[in-house]
């Protein structure tokens, strides 16, 4: 068989291949016998009798071990199903996410009345006084200024849809082609010089009837666990172009002291110091761009960028009983700008409240609200958050004990407990790829990245058995799902100079079974404007991806150096 009818064979069987009702059930006992703990046993007990309420409800209090392999083990254990989308419970995750959506927007209310009045003994005198205009004076330092040429300059497209603007053909190339969507207050803010800004673009808007008001934003939901999903505004095109805009001027000022909004690898790194010395404290927040109060905006920041981030933001939200809401928040998940404003906040009111906790700020970071705070300072950064309308997540904020979790990263005591997530129900030969890599994954950080669990090994074997032999294809660390992540000698890949295509290449070649974007041909004003436009989508060529299309392909991968995770011991 030449090697192209084989790879054609092999691409035909995986685009069939599916696993039996059953496989997955018997992955989940076979991972949870593995961690063999208490709590495992209790997580098996629960799914196998269909109690998913309890199974979504099962917590776990660092406060309470004082060994990092029992509190790893039964950490683990109690996350693995928390995410997944296939546990049938009896409440609607979609009422569920509303219902809290609203709790917030209620909160929101209640923090502009207070901040409506100005005057009050609550903002002139006291502690929060004080830090209210330390925070004040850490913003302005922070911002200082722009340009109308950096605001328009910094404008970009983000991958996502807006409220015109939905389906498979959302691209830079067809908002730049078709975005026609903008709220009257931008439309008017905009308007005196739109046309000195994007000359080519306006016209084409105008060619096209011009643009087309939109009220404001739309309320959805998306998923994000077993028990709830998460509520998400959609914006108008156009002015998610220019929040876009915002957020990136915030951002490159917040770099400019040391906040990296583009990794989150300090937060990670201050996590795991923090659960060794017990000198840092990982802080959470429940809803947090939920909690974004206009007041609160309107109190803390310059009125000339204020002014700039409210005439971009939608006012108005239509949810999904088509019921028109005139927002108490800010801005909320969907806004171009919102992470960004959030850092800001949580890292201008970190460092005023340490300064007046007399604690040095040098440790401070932030990420969106996971914020990273010297341990001392904690109960009065909870209070001043509080006061300024943000709710601490006591349940995800550690201070107390010798766990410390942030931006993904998960430590006991300096001991690695990131846990790993079973979100959908195994079915193709990738769900397979993926769930089988977590796990060897995590038998390498148990062993301390010396070989793999041995414990672990019954359930990695059966994943990777459940595959046909032909699609048991090995690759290394660092090249995504697209295959087994296998020791060298497991896969056996070839040398890249060997092959004729690649020669001059130093490195291996291996077998994957790739996801490849599907394109779509386009010559119009949009692939123009698209391949002219700084930061938005990187593409080459009279084309366009698709979102969310793909198709599979096998093809050889050319890896550069090989990463062994070691033999199961």
């Amino acid at each position: 068989m030449s090697l192209k009818t084989a790879t054609v064979a092999k691409l035909s069987l995986a685009r069939t291949f599916r696993v039996s009702p059953s496989f997955t059930d018997e992955a989940i006992l076979r991972f949870l016998e593995g961690i063999h703990s208490p709590r495992s046993l209790s997580v098996w007990i629960l799914y196998k009798y269909k109690e998913f309420s309890q199974l979504v409800d099962l917590d776990i209090e660092p406060e309470h071990y004082n060994d990092p392999v029992r509190f790893r083990d039964d950490y683990t254990a109690t996350l693995f199903l928390s995410k997944s989308d296939f546990l049938p419970l009896a409440v609607s995750k979609k009422d569920a996410a509303f219902k809290k959506f609203f709790v917030y927007e209620d909160q929101c209310r209640r923090t502009n009345s207070l901040f409506r009045s100005p005057s009050l003994p609550l903002h002139t005198k006291g502690a929060n006084a004080w830090l209210l205009n330390a925070t004040k004076r850490k913003i302005e330092m922070i911002l200082g200024d722009f340009s109308p040429e950096e605001f328009v300059n910094s404008a970009y497209w983000g991958p996502g849809v807006s409220t015109l603007m939905k389906g498979e053909d959302v691209s830079a190339v067809n908002k730049f082609q078709s975005e026609t969507g903008i709220t009257p207050d931008l439309d008017n803010f905009i308007s005196p010089w739109i046309a000195l800004a994007y000359p080519t673009w306006l016209e084409h808007v105008r060619s096209r009837g011009g643009f087309k008001h939109q009220m404001g934003n739309e309320v959805v939901t998306v998923p994000k666990n077993s028990k709830t999903d998460r509520v998400i505004a959609i914006e108008p095109g156009w002015n998610l172009w220019f929040q876009k805009g915002c957020g990136a001027m915030i951002r490159r000022r917040l770099a400019r002291v040391g906040i990296d909004l583009n990794s989150q690898e300090r937060n990670q790194q201050l996590a795991q110091e923090g659960s060794s010395t017990a000198l840092l404290a990982t802080v959470d927040f429940s809803s947090a761009s939920d909690s974004i109060s206009t007041s609160i905006v309107r109190e803390l920041l310059p009125a000339r960028w204020f002014s700039l981030l409210n005439v971009c933001r939608s006012k108005i939200g239509v949810d999904a009983e088509n019921r028109v809401i005139r927002w108490e928040k800010f801005s909320s998940m969907g806004n171009g700008f919102t992470f960004e404003l959030e850092s800001l906040i949580f890292y201008a009111a970190a460092l005023a409240v340490c300064e007046s906790e007399s604690v040095p700020t040098d440790q401070v970071s932030v990420f969106g609200d996971d914020v990273i705070i010297p341990n001392s300072a904690f109960t009065p950064f909870a209070d001043f958050s509080a006061y300024l309308g943000f709710t601490v997540n006591t349940s995800k904020s550690f201070h107390s004990s010798y766990f410390r979790e942030s931006c993904g990263s998960h430590y006991f005591n300096g001991s690695d407990c990131k846990p790993i997530f079973l979100k959908k129900k195994l079915s193709n030969v990738q769900t397979v790829y993926k769930l089988a890599n977590s796990i060897r994954m995590l038998a390498h950080r148990r062993n301390s990245h010396h070989g793999c669990d041995r414990r672990l090994r019954t359930c990695w074997v059966y994943l990777y058995s459940g595959v046909p032999k032909p699609l048991r294809l090995g690759t290394t660390f660092g090249v995504g799902d697209s295959a087994f992540v296998v020791n060298f000698d497991e896969a056996t890949p070839s040398l890249a100079h060997q092959n004729p295509r690649f020669s001059g290449f130093e490195g291996y070649l291996v077998e994957s079974l790739v996801e490849v974007a599907v394109t779509r041909p386009f010559d119009d004003i949009g692939l123009l404007l698209a391949r002219v436009s700084r930061g938005s989508e990187r593409e080459y060529g009279n084309t366009y991806t698709l979102r969310g299309r793909t198709r599979t392909r096998i093809q050889r991968v050319l890896v550069p150096r090989w990463y062994n995770l070691g033999e199961w011991a």
